[in-house]
């Protein structure tokens, strides 16, 4: 058992510590933005709130961060009641937040001042692999500090991956969802299709997912996308700001990325249609507008 402490309860978040609390065994404090949904996680699995993310992540063998983009989680961390003035030394900071790699390796220069390790660690499998503990975790930073901090994450997660120093984990996030977009839209385009051909979409899927067309998207996607219920998933406003940050990174590495951009310029017409809240799935709406 460690001290942990975990900083955002968002849909990924308050899941996620719940594992550190319940599967993991982990003495857990937690801090929101929202106090109030801080005292409900505490009421719900039994651990500890802190005032600000420095008073929760005081004393804690690792602290993790799950929040909404770079600049907040440059607040939790680098602030003035940030989590780097109340970790000890020895500590491992790990950042689950969907972000740039340089914010990334920004806050990682700044923890190593204090002797503090930092493991980027953004996570795909949406809020359903929250819940139910079984989250593909993608990290960035050395060895040693993975070693330590993998069977605390082994809580929330089904796959834990060292991909290579800091940033490293934020890189192969952004490769994750370059995949998503174009294979949401090929599903997307394909439902399209059949319906326009009077085709059983079920019937269609039941065959063409058994083979080189198959994916988790298919699976999992196609009976609400044909029934044109889009509340299932990673919403359409969360795609887009992951895919501005793919799009930033590949300005720099100089990656030639075609369909990743008109797929994020297909999510902005669906945000104008009011489904900014939609899941990623909600291409099919596009294409199905009158």
């Amino acid at each position: 058992m460690a001290k942990v402490a975990f900083i955002g309860l968002g849909v990924m978040g308050f899941p996620m510590a719940g594992h550190l609390k319940e599967k993991g065994g982990h003495e857990v404090t937690v801090y929101n933005r929202t106090a109030a949904k801080a005292e409900a996680w505490a009421k719900k699995f039994g651990g500890k709130t802190g005032a600000t993310p420095a008073e929760a992540a005081r004393d804690a063998d690792f602290v993790f961060t799950c929040v909404g983009n770079d600049d907040d989680l440059r607040s939790v961390t680098l602030g003035e009641a940030g989590v780097l003035s109340g970790m000890k030394s020895g500590a491992i900071l790990i950042d689950n937040t969907t972000a740039s790699a340089d914010v990334a390796r920004e806050i990682a220069a700044a923890a190593a001042e204090k002797n503090i390790g930092f493991i980027d660690a953004p996570v795909s499998g949406g809020q359903a692999g929250a819940e139910n503990g079984v989250l593909t975790v993608m990290c960035g930073g050395d060895q040693a500090a993975f070693d330590n901090a993998k069977p605390v994450i082994d809580a929330f997660a089904r796959m834990v991956g060292l991909m290579g120093p800091v940033g490293s984990g934020q890189l192969t996030k952004m490769m994750n969802q370059i995949c998503i977009a174009g294979i949401v839209q090929g599903l997307a385009e394909s439902i399209h299709f059949g319906k326009q051909a009077g085709l059983d979409i079920e019937k269609v899927v039941d065959v063409i997912s058994k083979g080189a067309a198959g994916s988790w998207q298919m699976e999992n996607r196609h009976k609400t996308m044909d029934q044109g219920k889009y509340d299932f998933g990673f919403a359409v406003d969360w795609m887009r700001k992951d895919l501005g940050i793919v799009l930033d990174e590949a300005k720099h590495n100089g990656a030639s990325l075609p369909l990743t951009a008109l797929v994020d310029q297909f999510y902005g017409d669906v945000q104008k249609m009011g489904g900014s809240r939609w899941d990623t799935s909600a291409l099919l709406a596009r294409l199905e507008r009158k």
